[in-house]
């Protein structure tokens, strides 16, 4: 039988007060890339102080260039500043991002709780509801949702909602079902606790951080969602302010008038990556516990 043996390697033999400051230092970064969730929801509620023009009143002569007569993102075919535009589509965007985010985190949670609690049939039947949910295509479902209810913001986050929850569900209920083995929680049920106790008080907060974290990495993936709902004509009806609903309006002036289309899609790259760092370093954080 062959022995692994692990010999230390160059930065394995590094100074002790190196080693003292990698994990704080890597801390500080993680705590850094999480807090742009908090700065960037701050923002997008202050974008009526922010932006500079309203999004809906042409303010300039149509098709200016960025860096033009003030518009620092120059304006689109009527002569609406698209800056203001790109802030307030982003403000709809990360809005429902952390609506849909809440919404399966409770629904699916809930649920994933309910079953790994109880167990037996109940367990059998919720997660058969979940599964068949699973199953479904996800983006043919949302859109079919939508086109069934008609546009609308509303109307999108409810869709969006739908496909969501069950991947919350099966993530607490596992969660759950692991930490009901723990011998904390079978001391629990020995002392007479109840059910719902048990639940609440010993099971529950196990489960929280990982569907935090999950929650967290889905951020990035939602914002691409709901842009790819907007930019299909399943959004809010023109003239609101969406940023894939204003690039595929505006498709047309790729060519000529690069920025009208192209600016609302950096908008959408920027909410999607600081979701995903932001996810990332918040299941750094839960690592490094």
């Amino acid at each position: 039988m062959a022995i692994a043996v692990a010999f230390p390697t160059l930065a394995d033999r590094r100074t002790p007060g190196r080693l003292s400051w990698a994990w704080p230092r890597a801390t500080v970064l993680n705590w850094a890339g999480f807090s742009m969730v908090v700065v960037l929801t701050l923002l997008v509620i202050a974008v009526p102080l922010i932006a500079p023009h309203d999004p809906l009143t042409p303010v300039g002569m149509p098709l200016q260039a960025p860096g033009k007569d003030g518009f620092l993102l120059g304006t689109d075919s009527v002569g609406r500043d698209i800056l203001s535009r790109v802030l307030y589509g982003a403000r709809s965007s990360w809005f429902a991002a952390l609506v849909v985010v809440a919404v399966g985190l409770v629904v699916g949670g809930l649920i994933g709780l309910i079953a790994g609690a109880s167990g037996g049939w109940l367990d059998a039947l919720l997660m058969r509801i979940t599964d068949a949910f699973l199953s479904l295509p996800a983006p043919v479902l949302a859109i079919a949702v939508v086109a069934a209810l008609g546009p609308g913001f509303a109307h999108t986050l409810i869709a969006v909602s739908i496909v969501w929850w069950p991947f919350y569900a099966r993530l607490v209920r596992g969660e759950i079902a692991r930490l009901a083995a723990r011998p904390h929680v079978e001391a629990a049920k020995l002392a007479g606790v109840s059910r719902f106790r048990l639940a609440t008080r010993h099971l529950l907060p196990g489960a929280v951080p990982n569907a935090l974290v999950a929650a967290s990495l889905d951020l990035g993936t939602l914002i691409l969602t709901v842009a790819a709902l907007s930019f299909l004509g399943l959004g809010q009806a023109a003239p609101a302010p969406e940023l894939g609903a204003d690039s595929a309006r505006n498709l047309s002036y790729f060519l000529q008038q690069w920025w009208i289309p192209v600016m609302p899609g950096l908008g959408v790259l920027v909410l999607a990556l600081v979701g995903n760092i932001a996810g990332d370093c918040l299941r750094n954080l839960m690592k490094n516990r």
